[in-house]
């Protein structure tokens, strides 16, 4: 089990470094070419409700493809996480610029006192980060559990999709039995089915 946790460890380590080493203009090409991949794959195209989630520092950036679904007139659902009870909660987000504040995390998240909460039955699509992913949809997060957590939960018709560069992909990502995988990743280059 330890060595499991510390080859996560050193996974993420290297693939922090790697996304470091990218420019601005780099990750922001990159993020162009996801975005449109994304919006050019069929399940998230026709979904009305969406989980979406807030950028990390090594997530691609979602402010963009965020406001662009509002376009489309898609429903948007961010978490909003309670660190002491490792719990998530659903909110639906009409407006990115008003509706967030910092959370517990430090990290941008959905206003309760603004936002409505959602039910997770209501998703259509749920698009997820990852430090890293393999080709059978393993997936590798940022060590807090949040979305191991909340992935099983989903409804089964739910489409659970990693978005992420192409340097995320690795030949195998380890997995304990708490971990979950996704059913499809797409990066710049490609859109990975789970096999």
């Amino acid at each position: 089990m330890d060595d499991i946790k510390q080859t996560k460890a050193r996974i993420r380590n290297e693939i922090i470094a790697a996304l470091e080493s990218l420019s601005e203009s780099e990750i922001e090409t990159r993020t162009q070419i996801i975005e449109a991949r994304l919006f050019d794959f069929a399940n998230f195209y026709e979904a009305k409700i969406l989980l979406m989630f807030i950028d990390r520092p090594y997530d691609i950036k979602t402010g963009s493809i965020i406001r662009k679904c509002r376009s489309f007139h898609k429903i948007i659902v961010l978490p909003a996480f309670e660190p002491q009870k490792f719990k998530t909660r659903l909110y639906k987000v009409d407006n990115i610029d008003r509706d967030l504040h910092i959370g517990p995390r430090g990290c941008l998240e959905p206003n309760p006192s603004r936002c409505k909460e959602v039910p997770l039955e209501c998703l259509d699509i749920a698009i997820v980060p990852g430090i890293a992913f393999d080709e059978k949809g393993a997936r590798l997060g940022y060590g807090d559990g949040y979305y191991d957590r909340l992935l099983p939960r989903l409804p089964s018709t739910t489409r659970k999709v990693a978005v992420g560069f192409e340097s995320k992909i690795l030949p195998h990502v380890p997995m304990e039995s708490h971990d979950r995988h996704v059913d499809i990743v797409v990066t710049e280059e490609r859109t990975i089915f789970k096999i």
